[in-house]
């Protein structure tokens, strides 16, 4: 089927959407300023905690159909890209606590009609996590997990381990018959894998040039492929995900395909429900450009200063080819503009969208 073209009447604003706006940037702030207190270093209020912080490059397909050549993807082009690996919470934890992981990427040198809030910077970012739906199927049930999240925030780790492995057991049963929970997994059920094995999606769409579509990325490199669903021992290593990314990374150099599903049907890919699934059997992912990373240092306490600490990633960093859809994405925008503010106000480090790579540590 081929893609159809967006249209304002797919995205609905509810009356209220504004106070729920307002209840999420709230809430996801409150979590910041508790574990800044706490800490007395200022951080993401979700996805706190890094394991992995690359330079690499991205490099556009040629040859692309039309409907695929769109937005960053429009011509062949060579780009420099910071990658971000982290997991959900937004306090520090040990990795025992196993929880999704994600992916932040943020693409350098683009030019192009910009999105609202980040116009004069060159960079395109993709935020992912590693499943293919967003737990929420919108921002007022969204809020309710979050404000369960947040009561949790800084407190009793050792109970939150014990928790994870009963989640864990639970998940592998249910995998075992065939199935699987996202929720069982973001409380702390998610399986004690690598995270360089896994596959990261947008989850909720965005525009994409005149059309719609969720991104992907995968890893193909015969290194990492061989790390897909590959566990890991994290008895008495609290930063066990980490070093498995800097062990790997010291010898090894990894790619992965950026893949695009468009949407062909409206009524089975909606734009409004982030948890429903789009159909890959209707409109399957189809590769657009490679990523790539050479080996390298994975993490260090300079890349954290430089990304953790001196960069932000928001899906409203970019072209206005790829504009978030959704109710999601609309509420991400003010959350993210207030975590990075915050956070840049704690360490009085500027936030500037960055134009080249020339002094990212090596």
């Amino acid at each position: 089927m081929p893609a159809i073209a967006y249209q304002p009447a797919y995205e609905i604003i509810e009356a209220d959407e504004a106070e729920t706006q307002a209840g999420l940037r709230d809430t996801l702030l409150g979590i910041s300023e508790k574990t800044c207190a706490h800490s007395g270093h200022a951080t993401r209020s979700v996805h706190a905690k890094s394991h992995g912080l690359l330079r690499g490059q991205l490099q556009v397909a040629a040859g692309l159909p039309p409907e695929l050549a769109q937005g960053l993807f429009a011509a062949p082009a060579t780009y420099p890209v910071v990658m971000r690996m982290s997991t959900v919470p937004g306090d520090i934890l040990d990795d025992k606590v196993s929880t999704p992981r994600g992916l932040a990427v943020k693409v350098i040198g683009v030019d192009g009609a910009r999105l609202p809030g980040s116009e004069g910077a060159r960079t395109q970012d993709f935020v992912m996590v590693n499943g293919p739906t967003f737990l929420a199927p919108g921002p007022k049930p969204f809020l309710g997990n979050l404000k369960l999240l947040a009561a949790t925030t800084d407190r009793a780790e050792d109970l939150k381990k014990v928790l994870s492995a009963v989640l864990r057991g639970t998940e592998k049963l249910l995998e075992a018959a065939g199935g699987e929970s996202g929720a069982i997994k973001a409380l702390g059920g998610h399986p004690l894998t690598h995270p360089l094995g896994e596959t990261y999606f947008t989850q909720v769409p965005m525009l994409y040039g005149p059309y719609m579509a969720k991104l992907c990325v995968v890893p193909v490199s015969a290194a990492l492929a061989a790390l897909h669903d590959a566990p890991l021992d994290l008895d008495g290593k609290p930063d066990g995900l980490r070093d498995a990314v800097i062990a790997f990374f010291a010898v090894n150099g990894g790619e992965w395909d950026v893949r695009v599903q468009l949407c062909t049907n409206i009524e089975t890919m909606p734009v409004e429900d982030a948890s429903a699934p789009w159909p890959e059997s209707e409109s399957p992912y189809v590769t657009v450009a490679r990523l790539s990373a050479p080996p390298q240092t994975g993490w260090s306490e300079a890349r954290s200063r430089a990304v953790d600490d001196g960069m932000a990633f928001s899906p409203w960093h970019g072209l206005a080819a790829h504009r978030p859809l959704g109710a999601i994405m609309r509420a991400r925008r003010s959350a993210y503009e207030a975590s990075a503010r915050f956070r840049a106000a704690q360490t009085g480090i500027n936030m500037a969208e960055p134009d080249h790579l020339e002094d990212f540590p090596s």
